[in-house]
């Protein structure tokens, strides 16, 4: 086998899905740019007969941070499916770069939810990284013209270093923290230097303080390259003050707001249909007070008793 076959046999291996080519087929509305990036109208989904969420108005704009939230099993997942176009809306209307959902994909970024890589896997982290801009040409590789072998060394430097791995980008991936394979993987979805970053939950299995570095490290790129981001998270804490806007998902409803407007008692118990007491703790965190358990972020992860819960 070819070493760039290797290379995507181990990603592959690795639970972390390699983007979409890039596809020409999407409306002249996306072409042009204008308008919001993501925009749902009376939105609504169904899985196996059931309704996830319905009712749900959003509109994202250029360099705006979304976080989705909400309890397992709400469709938070689904709705990044929805956005990709795998998974077709069961009402209303849903726009995507200004056109159909799955037809803008070449302009998306997608990190999916993962597993960790293995210790030993040899895969440097720039050929991950690399991956996003070739993963999806599969054989053996024809040989570039040298100027364009260049450019994609310089691309994928660039975005190396736009996400502070160029300390450890030429390490194999398998020797990389948790936190360092996220920040590789993230520069990977930005290599083709997409309008719209999809993650899924990818804060999930990262120690707290890393939590904060990558949720730092989203909103900086968010708000400074003008990159619309959406992104399912389970504690809305560590991404609290990076956040434009909120889709809080619950009981097959949906609020959408600022955080100030969506993560808010009257808003949740309304949500869950029994009282629910958001409080804000000295250092800032948001905890969620009160049962049902839907409003909880995983407390063995966090150490949080039965009955407070940090917001998520």
């Amino acid at each position: 086998m070819n070493p760039i076959a290797k290379v995507r046999e181990a990603v592959a291996h690795s639970g972390h899905t390699v983007p979409a080519p890039r596809t020409e087929d999407h409306d002249t509305a996306a072409e042009a740019g204008s308008g919001p990036v993501v925009a749902l109208h009376d939105a609504a989904v169904r899985v196996g007969g059931r309704t996830l969420w319905s009712g749900v108005d959003l509109r994202i704009g250029p360099g705006e941070f979304t976080a989705v939230l909400g309890p397992n099993g709400v469709g938070k997942s689904t709705m990044i499916k929805v956005l990709l176009g795998a998974l077709p809306a069961a009402g209303g209307e849903v726009r995507v770069l200004g056109a159909r959902p799955g037809q803008a994909n070449g302009r998306i970024g997608y990190l999916p939810q993962r597993r960790s890589f293995d210790a030993s896997m040899r895969v440097r982290g720039t050929d991950v990284v690399r991956l996003g801009l070739d993963g999806d040409r599969w054989g053996v590789p024809l040989p570039l013209p040298t100027a364009r072998r260049r450019a994609v060394r310089e691309r994928v430097a660039e975005v190396v270093e736009l996400v502070g791995a160029s300390g450890y980008a030429h390490r194999p991936i398998g020797q990389c923290s948790g936190g360092e394979q996220q920040r590789l993987l993230i520069a990977q979805a930005l290599v083709r230097r997409p309008e719209l970053l999809l993650l899924d939950e990818p804060l999930d299995s990262l120690d707290l303080p890393n939590q904060s570095a990558v949720a730092a490290l989203i909103g900086r790129i968010c708000h400074q390259e003008g990159v619309a981001v959406v992104m399912v998270a389970h504690d809305v804490n560590p991404i609290l003050h990076h956040l434009d806007r909120v889709v809080y998902l619950a009981e097959g409803g949906a609020a959408t707001g600022t955080p100030q407007e969506v993560i808010t008692s009257r808003t949740l118990t309304r949500l869950y249909g029994t009282p629910v007491e958001v409080l804000r703790a000295s250092d800032g965190r948001l905890v969620v007070v009160g049962q049902p358990e839907a409003p909880a972020v995983h407390t063995d992860r966090h150490g949080i008793p039965g009955g407070v819960r940090a917001a998520g």
